[in-house]
């Protein structure tokens, strides 16, 4: 099982990727101890810029862009900017979906956010799902917020542990329910001679 973290924060250190690896510490045993890989979009901000001029990811983003691609399920965390989701956090997931609209097709996502006002919650309902939604993701019921007052707060650990294992078992049950891959008819192949041999007449 592969998990794959898209974090959008600036800072270093940043709340944005301290939420992203809480959320992340908890659905990876949730998900049977699944593999998590962490992007950081701050790294990729000029191969991001250069995909909408050029029209070809580097290959730091093409790689970024195949391991989310080929994850069970994703952690997106982006900082509020202007009561939304930021631009480098947009940018990154327009450039996927012009190379490849159908990367997040079906694909499990936890969505989170992080912000200095608590007024800024909505960002969840508001921006970030319909945007994968839209993306025809498959995003968990819960969305995790947290607001500068919230680190240390009662109520913060709930919501990431309930979002975290809502994407853990949806991961989980999509996996599941994945179909076995098609055995190719010539893999099944009897030999001619075998077939010839139960032609021939007993005795």
């Amino acid at each position: 099982m592969r998990l794959v973290v898209v974090s959008a924060g600036l800072s270093v250190p940043s709340s944005t990727r301290l939420l992203a690896d809480r959320l992340a510490a908890v659905a990876a045993p949730a998900a049977g101890d699944a593999e998590v890989r962490v992007i950081e979009l701050r790294d990729l901000a000029v191969e991001i810029a250069h995909t909408f001029t050029n029209g070809f990811p580097g290959g730091a983003l093409a790689d970024a862009f195949d391991a989310v691609t080929r994850a069970d399920g994703l952690i997106v965390v982006t900082p509020v900017f202007s009561a939304s989701y930021s631009g480098l956090f947009k940018s990154f997931f327009d450039a996927l979906s012009v190379t490849d609209p159908d990367g997040l097709a079906g694909k499990p996502v936890l969505i989170a956010a992080t912000g200095g006002s608590a007024r800024h919650s909505l960002v969840l309902d508001h921006a970030l799902r319909p945007l994968f939604s839209y993306l025809r993701a498959v995003v968990v019921p819960t969305g995790v917020y947290a607001a500068s007052e919230d680190w240390g707060a009662e109520g913060l650990d709930g919501r990431i542990e309930r979002a975290a294992g809502e994407l853990a078992a949806l991961t989980a049950g999509l996996a599941a329910a994945r179909p076995e891959p098609r055995r190719d008819s010539f893999e099944e192949v009897t030999p001619f001679a075998e077939r010839l041999a139960a032609l021939r007449p007993a005795g």
